[in-house]
Order: structure tokens, then C-alpha cells, then sequence
């Protein structure tokens, strides 16, 4: 076959995969239409010979042939033509009632000493059954075969050897049952690659989903910490400000500078967080965007912006903090960039603040608190969207997050990360 023969084929095998699609849909949607099909077929092929010559037993056979078999009347050959074909009508929906009648009127048949060419309707129900019936019914089908193919071979026994009839009867039924099987597991076979397909769709849909939310959920939160944080700082500045114009007015024009560090500080997290919402062909992403994740080296500039609006820090570490990767740094930065955002909006004017950073071998420890006095952030029994926010980055690394009343009337907020690397010995 040349390559022109082998590139002529694809539009005929495409056409005739669209035929067989649609010959399968109207199977579904008429399924008696093929049952019927299928008997008219018989009856025309096999059937309506028998009728018109008088059986297998005319004169075209041998003598000894002919004597073999006892020739019916009409209304007999009819009736028990009927019996062979008109069952497999059922062959599909109730393939074992079908061949157990369709056996029956064979084993009646060939009982009475009568050949009939409508025989060929048992292999046919052989064969459904192995397709469409129920597998544990297939032995019991091989034994009333075997009985009945027995039979076969002992009544043509004057014409041909009872062995040679017997293994011919037994390789057709063999080969019925056989065929109906591997069509069985064909469809099975697609049936489960398509199965497979679909289910992977809707896995692959659901994983899209599920990014989708946690990116959403993490854009959110990344929101929440810059503009909570930032409007804490302006809000304060330009009270102190405002405050500061009519006693000092070199103190309010300072606030004011402090005001715009820190807008244009929150506009570039913003832009940068936001850049993570672009499509790929929105064009090149401009410095903002690709700036650097915050990260503990940062917390430096963020007390700042906190002693700036009018609150005492003390800040501390202790440990290798530089040596942590970044979404632990990260994740850090967040924490207490909330707990001081938090500090700003209830603690005293006069509050002293301490924070401090510790990292041991496998643990990593945040503590920030206030002097007070300080009242409790939200309704009692409540917890804020910012204490929600961390715990939910700490349990990322396996830590907790806990906040709380001190004893002198201050507020305090203590967070432990677990640093052991993810599969390795505890």
C-alpha cells in the first residue's frame, strides 16, 4: 500500500467512525429497531430457504444425508422456526431467558430427527449472552451447548462421523462464545478509558478551581496586611499631625513627609501583589510589580514607620534569622507587621512596645507586646480577620498563634513556626 492509499484512508475512517457514532445513538434511542433488524435478517437468510426447498434434507444432499433427518409438514418447520428466532428479539435485555428458550425448541427440534438452517439462532444467542448477560451464567450455557451440540452429533451420525460433527459443533460454538466475549471487553475497555477521561476532566477542572481560591485567598490576605498596616500608620500620623501643627509646626510637616513615605511604600506592595493577577500577554510587568517579597530584614523599616507615629519600640533578635528562606521570612513579616498594626489601633499613646524575633534549631519564635493599657480588639470572644490571617500563615509552617491580655494590662501576641524540613526526622 502506497503512502497515497495510507492518506486516503483518514477521511473514509473518519466518516465511518461518524456513521458507526450514529448508528449507536439511534441504537439507544430505538433499541428495538436493530433486535428487529437482526431477526428479519435471519428469517430471510435462513428461514425462508428451508420453507421453499423443504429443509436440509433435499435432493441437492447425499441419499444417506437425506435419510438421516425426518422431514416436518409445514405448520411444524413454522412453528418451530418461530421458537428458534422470534427470542432473540430479547436477546439484548434478557439474553439468558432467550437462549434458554431458543435451547429448547433446538433440543425439541433435533429430538424429532428435523434439520433446520433457523439453527444458527442458538450460536446467535450463545453470543449475546456472552456480550450482554451476566458472566457466572456462562458454564450453565456451556453445558446446555455441549448437551445440545451432543445431541446434533449423534442424529447426523448416519451421515458423518459423531467426532468429526462433535468437534465441528463445538469450534463454532467455541467461536461464538469466544467473539461475544472479546466484544464484551472491548466496550468494557472503552467504556473505562472514557470513564478515565471524563474523571481526570473534572479532576483537572476542580484542581484549576481549587489554585483559583487559595491564590485568590492568598492575594487577600497579602491585601489585608498591606492596607491594614499602611492606613494604621497614615491614620495616626495625621492625627499626630494635625495634633502637632499648632504646637510644632516643623513636627506636622514632618508627619506629612512620613504620610507620603508610607502611601507611596503601600502603592508599590499593592501594584506588586496586584501584578499577580495579570495574564501573561497584558505586557511586561514594571518594577514595581517584580520588587522583592518582604522579608525579616524588612522589619527594620516597618518599626520605623511604627516609632514615627508616636509609639516606643524595642526590637530584638536572637538566632540566624538571615539564613531562614523566604516564605518563612515572609510569613514572619506578616505577623508582626499585624500584631503592630494591631498595637497602633488599641494600645495607649504612651505604650511601650516589645518585639522580639528567636530562632533556635527547628523552632522560631515571634512575641510582640504592649504596655498598655489596651483594650481587647473586637467583641469579646471574637477574633479579628487579622489574628485569623496569622494563624492561618503560621499553621503553614506547622506553628500557632496565640493573643491575649498580659498581666500588667498590655496586650501580647506570641506565634511559634516549626522549622523541621518537610519529610525529614523529627
Amino acid at each position: 500500500m502506497t503512502t497515497d492509499d495510507l492518506s486516503g484512508m483518514g477521511p473514509l475512517v473518519a466518516r465511518l467512525s461518524r456513521g458507526r457514532e450514529r448508528l449507536r445513538q439511534a441504537d439507544r434511542t430505538h433499541p428495538w429497531v436493530l433486535d428487529t433488524v437482526v431477526v428479519a435478517v435471519v428469517l430471510l437468510m435462513f428461514c425462508l430457504p428451508d420453507l421453499l426447498r423443504g429443509g436440509v434434507d433435499d435432493g441437492d444432499g447425499p441419499r444417506r444425508f437425506r435419510l438421516a433427518f425426518t422431514e416436518l409438514p409445514v405448520a411444524g418447520v413454522l412453528a418451530l422456526q418461530a421458537g428458534l428466532v422470534l427470542p432473540l428479539l430479547w436477546r439484548r435485555r434478557k439474553p439468558m431467558v432467550a437462549f434458554g428458550v431458543i435451547a429448547a425448541v433446538f433440543v425439541l427440534q433435533w429430538s424429532l430427527g428435523a434439520a433446520l438452517r433457523a439453527d444458527v439462532a442458538l450460536f446467535v444467542a450463545l453470543y449475546s449472552l456472552a456480550l450482554h448477560g451476566r458472566l457466572r451464567q456462562l458454564p450453565w450455557a456451556g453445558l446446555v451447548m455441549a448437551g445440545a451440540m451432543l445431541l446434533v452429533a449423534v442424529r447426523a451420525s448416519a451421515a458423518v462421523s459423531v467426532w468429526d460433527a462433535l468437534f465441528f459443533l463445538l469450534s463454532t460454538a467455541t467461536a461464538a462464545l469466544a467473539l461475544g466475549l472479546v466484544v464484551r471487553i472491548r466496550r468494557a475497555q472503552l467504556a473505562g478509558l472514557r470513564e478515565r477521561a471524563a474523571r481526570l476532566e473534572i479532576e483537572r477542572d476542580q484542581r484549576s478551581r481549587l489554585a483559583a481560591a487559595t491564590e485568590r485567598t492568598r492575594v487577600a490576605r497579602e491585601m489585608h496586611d498591606i492596607v491594614g498596616h499602611n492606613l494604621s500608620v497614615i491614620i495616626t500620623l495625621a492625627d499626630a499631625g494635625a495634633y502637632a501643627t499648632d504646637v510644632a509646626p516643623e513636627r506636622g510637616k514632618e508627619a506629612l513627609q512620613l504620610i507620603g513615605d508610607t502611601g507611596r511604600q503601600a502603592l508599590g506592595e499593592l501594584r506588586r501583589v496586584l501584578g499577580v493577577l495579570r495574564e501573561a500577554g497584558d505586557g511586561p510587568v514594571g518594577g514595581p510589580e517584580l520588587s522583592p517579597q518582604p522579608g525579616i530584614a524588612d522589619i527594620g523599616a516597618l518599626c520605623a514607620t511604627v516609632r514615627a507615629a508616636g509609639l516606643e519600640l524595642v526590637y530584638r533578635t536572637s538566632g540566624d534569622v538571615e539564613a531562614l528562606d523566604g516564605g518563612v521570612q515572609l510569613t514572619v513579616y506578616r505577623i508582626v507587621q499585624e500584631a503592630l498594626t494591631n498595637t497602633m489601633k488599641h494600645a495607649a499613646d504612651d505604650a511601650r512596645v516589645h518585639l522580639a524575633v528567636a530562632v533556635t534549631d527547628t523552632r522560631l519564635s515571634i512575641r510582640v507586646q504592649d504596655t498598655g493599657p489596651a483594650a481587647q480588639p473586637g467583641p469579646p470572644n471574637e477574633e479579628g480577620h487579622g489574628l485569623v490571617g496569622m494563624r492561618e500563615r503560621a499553621a503553614l509552617y506547622g506553628g500557632t498563634v496565640s493573643a491575649g491580655p498580659t498581666g500588667g494590662g498590655g496586650w501580647s501576641v506570641e506565634a511559634v513556626l516549626d522549622l523541621t524540613p518537610r519529610g525529614g526526622d523529627r
